[in-house]
């Protein structure tokens, strides 16, 4: 019985937990009009993303740089952002980048 417990506590711990986690603006080039959105992750953490809230924000800050709209490349990266722990990671940054769309309009003088 003792070994059942241990093995049930072993496999939650392992599998972590889900955590809803929020999009933000890191970075991005109005020139080439792309847009990088990030969020941070534990090493053991699943995150739950909204990926609508991702776009709405994509899209916002393309407007605002005079484009129509934005769509995602595809696709997320993982960078180590605090080396450590079991996996030899302890934090990850996870960045998605949308390419801006329609007409940019000419910036004034």
């Amino acid at each position: 019985m003792k070994l059942f417990a241990v093995s049930i506590a072993t496999v939650a711990l392992l599998t972590g937990c889900v955590t809803t986690k929020e999009w933000a603006a890191t970075g991005g080039s109005r020139a080439d009009g792309v847009i990088r959105l990030s969020y941070e992750v534990s090493a053991f953490q699943t995150a739950k993303v909204d990926e609508q809230q991702a776009l709405n924000i994509a899209t916002k800050r393309c407007q605002t740089w005079g484009y129509t709209g934005a769509e995602a490349f595809g696709g997320v990266t993982r960078q180590c952002n605090a080396p450590g722990g079991l996996s030899g990671c302890a934090q990850f940054l996870v960045t998605k980048e949308f390419q801006c769309t329609g007409n940019a309009a000419a910036p004034a003088n």
